[in-house]
């Protein structure tokens, strides 16, 4: 009863001053993205991913958690529709999988992977001095709905990535779109659009979702 007396005196008032409006919203920068989206350390959030291969007949759901339990250490843990977890940690990547040995390999072998390691890292730090080093900066939006896409500036990063673009309501970053240099692109779904993806596996309806649509149906 409070919400309908509330919503009631809302509309009131909007009828009664049709003078009064509503502010415009303010548009976004990156400084403003890039405090929101800072994680302080312990940090964890669920994330939703969609993998096409023009091996499987359609789209493989993956869903599981992102860690940093330090500002130096990147985990990804896979829950389904398999068990992986992926550590990344002093210039070195470390894979488990169920039922097989650990495999190990150096940030060195794939530089690309490094780069990304940084740049994610300066990201969720709030860094964009060093976010720069790698990337030229694009926003776009307002503060209510915003994109922040990364292109990056170096050769060795640009003949694996062609940009990876972030998008936010409010505080909250929702998703990242990955566009590699070849092939689809890839979105994974974090926080609220993670939680709003249910067990939905259309590619169209996750792209809603996505792009800030509504819950999928």
């Amino acid at each position: 009863m409070k919400a309908l007396s509330l919503a009631a005196t809302l509309l009131a008032l909007a009828t009664a001053v049709p003078t009064l409006r509503a502010a415009p919203p303010e548009r976004v920068d990156s400084d403003w993205i890039l405090a929101k989206v800072v994680q302080p350390v312990p940090a964890r959030t669920a994330f939703v991913e969609l993998r096409g291969s023009r091996l499987l007949k359609r789209p493989l759901r993956l869903q599981g958690e992102y860690r940093r339990p330090d500002a130096d250490t990147l985990v990804r843990e896979v829950t389904t529709p398999y068990a992986e977890t992926t550590t990344i940690r002093a210039g070195e990547a470390q894979i488990e999988r169920q039922g097989k040995p650990p495999r190990r390999f150096s940030l060195a072998r794939a530089p690309e992977l490094a780069g990304l390691q940084a740049s994610f890292g300066a990201l969720l730090g709030g860094d964009r001095r060093l976010l720069e080093q790698h990337y030229r900066l694009d926003t776009q939006g307002t503060r209510q709905r915003w994109t922040l896409t990364l292109t990056p500036k170096e050769a060795v990063l640009q003949q694996a990535l062609q940009s990876i673009t972030l998008y936010g309501r409010g505080a909250e970053l929702r998703c990242i779109e990955t566009q590699p240099a070849r092939g689809d692109a890839q979105r994974t779904l974090l926080a609220g659009a993670a939680r709003a993806a249910g067990n939905v596996t259309a590619p169209g309806a996750l792209a809603t979702l996505c792009y800030g649509g509504a819950k999928a149906q």
